[in-house]
Formats: structure tokens, C-alpha cells, sequence
């Protein structure tokens, strides 16, 4: 079990997250200086606010990331607690994105992505640092095309990684452990729930966990239905490093992270009866398991985030905020 499971998943995981930490922190250099302003300056409203927080977290890949930002502010004063309701929301659709792109099955394209990055990165080198061409070295293209070939790098090590990950499928589907785990939630899907929820706090990755379900529905391992609910518990487990980020810091803070957790937590809730309709639904739209899995997500986050919006208008929440 240790060299055909946990080593192989262990290395496939840490291979994704370099990834997914190369995407973020190149996406972040090129939108960071501007990325407050935006967040300051543009969440008015929650409409604003949820059209602010699906694209920054789209661009930036990590709705972690878009949380912990707006917590940070809020806790420096920058924003008040009522103008994150909105991003909060826009974050869950935003990092549709990245399951969607997995759900493509791009894995073929990992050592190409990989290759290109890499002669993007030393045409930016020969050009900056080893001065090949002074008149180029200070053209402002140069840095975007430096971080770009860095979010291709990493993009090409996501799917590398979520790879060797989905590659241990047939050596979990035999193991004991797993057969257990398929009979308690042929009995009741709220396994899968509790489990999607407990992986993705563990790891801090619904990315990560909900690539590992596409690989395992896509071998026949896991039913889709299963799947799904695994996918409704990530979204709850993924709430666990905004708690852990509003810890020590101000009310208002700790209030965002809450919201948080009371968005995801309801909307799995909500959602968990009707788990049958959000399959067949995914599967209208597409054929392959993965893109399914993928599907699904995105549905229950944006109608999840669409059924919530009407309450941030709430006059209770309004109140809360200074300037009105």
C-alpha cells in the first residue's frame, strides 16, 4: 500500500501544489499591485463585489488566495465586512475555472506546456539578464511574458502532478479500506460529503481532492453520484484556511470567514437532496465522467452564489458598514 498508494499520491500531490503555487504567485506579481485598488474600489455592491470576485479569482486560480486578501483588508480597515459578501460569492464561481480546465483532460499536454515555458522563460533571460539584446532589456512586455511562461510552468505541473495522483486509482479501488468506504456511502451519499470535506481541510486543496474523484468516477472506481457529493464536501473543507486566516484578527475579520463557511456549508446542505438532478444535469451537458464531476461543480457554485446574492442586500448586513 505504501509504495503502489501513498508514495506515488504523495509525490503526484506535492508536484500539483508546486504547481498550483507557481500559478498563483506569477498571477499575483502581474495583478498584485492593482489588486487591491480593484477589491477597494470596486465592491460598492454585492453585484459588484460577486462580478469583482469571480474574475480576480479566476486570474489568480485560488479562491483561498481572494478570501485571505479580503480578510486581510478588512481587518486593516480598507474594506468593511458587508462590501466582502459579494466577493465571497464571486470567489466560489471564479474557481470553477480551474476544474473545468482538469475536467478537459489536458494531461497529454503537460510536456509541451512544460517545453514552451521553459524557452519562454530563457528568451526573457537572454533578453533581461543576459542583456543579448540592450535594447530590449526594459520593453514592458518582457515581465508579462516572463510571468506567463511562469503560469504555463506551473500549469504544465498541475497536470503533471493531478496525473500521477488519478494514477492510483486502480490500487485504491482494490484496497480494503476504499471497499469500505463505497459500501457506508451506498448506504447514504453523506459519506462522500463528510469525506470531500475532511480531504480538503486536510490538504487545503478542493482542486486537488475534487481531480483525484474526476480520476477515480473516469476508471469506473467511484459511482458519479458519489462523486458528486465528495464534490459539495470540498467546497465546506475548503473554508478551513480562511478560519484559519481570520484567527487573531479583528470582528469583521473573523465575520467574513464565517460567511464563508455558512455559504458552503448551506449550499452542500441545500444541494445534498438533489444530488441525482445535479448528476443527470452534468451529464446532459457532457458525456466524459471527468467533465461531469467538473459540471457539477460549477452548477451547484453558481446557483449556490445566485440564491444567496438577494440576502447580502439585507439591511441587517448594510448596517454594518460605516459609510451608510
Amino acid at each position: 500500500m505504501i509504495q503502489t498508494i501513498l508514495i506515488p499520491m504523495l509525490l503526484g500531490f506535492a508536484v500539483f501544489m508546486c504547481g498550483m503555487k507557481l500559478m498563483e504567485l506569477a498571477l499575483h506579481r502581474l495583478a498584485g499591485p492593482h489588486l487591491t485598488r480593484i477589491l477597494e474600489r470596486s465592491t460598492a455592491t454585492p453585484v459588484h463585489g460577486l462580478a469583482i470576485g469571480t474574475v480576480t479569482t479566476a486570474f489568480l486560480q485560488s479562491s483561498t488566495a481572494v478570501t485571505v486578501i479580503a480578510i486581510g483588508m478588512v481587518n486593516a480597515g480598507l474594506l468593511t465586512f458587508p462590501r466582502t459578501l459579494g466577493i465571497i460569492l464571486g470567489t466560489n464561481i471564479g474557481t470553477c475555472i480551474t476544474t473545468e480546465l482538469i475536467g478537459l483532460n489536458l494531461n497529454k499536454l503537460a510536456v509541451p506546456l512544460l517545453v514552451t515555458s521553459v524557452g519562454l522563460w530563457l528568451i526573457t533571460a537572454l533578453l533581461g539578464e543576459i542583456r543579448l539584446f540592450p535594447a530590449l532589456r526594459k520593453v514592458r512586455w518582457l515581465n508579462l511574458l516572463r510571468y506567463s511562461s511562469v503560469v504555463l510552468c506551473g500549469f504544465s505541473l498541475l497536470l503533471t502532478g493531478m496525473t500521477m495522483m488519478q494514477g492510483v486509482g486502480p490500487a485504491v479501488q482494490e484496497s480494503d479500506m476504499f471497499g469500505w468506504f463505497l459500501a457506508k456511502a451506498d448506504d447514504s451519499l453523506w459519506w462522500g460529503l463528510a469525506a470531500g470535506a475532511i480531504l480538503t481541510a486536510a490538504v487545503h486543496s478542493s482542486a486537488a481532492v475534487i481531480g483525484i474523484i474526476m480520476g477515480f468516477v473516469s476508471i469506473g472506481a467511484m459511482p458519479i453520484e458519489l462523486g458528486v457529493a465528495v464534490v459539495l464536501g470540498a467546497n465546506i473543507g475548503t473554508c478551513a484556511t480562511a478560519l484559519l486566516a481570520s484567527i487573531g484578527g479583528t470582528k469583521p475579520g473573523q465575520y467574513v470567514a464565517i460567511s464563508h463557511v455558512i455559504l458552503n456549508l448551506g449550499g452542500a446542505l441545500l444541494f445534498m437532496p438533489f444530488v441525482g438532478e445535479l448528476t443527470s444535469l452534468s451529464a446532459w451537458i457532457s458525456a466524459s465522467a471527468s467533465g461531469q464531476i467538473a459540471h457539477a461543480q460549477t452548477i451547484f457554485n453558481v446557483l449556490s452564489s445566485l440564491i444567496a446574492l438577494p440576502f447580502c442586500y439585507l439591511r441587517a448586513f448594510r448596517n454594518l458598514d460605516p459609510a451608510t
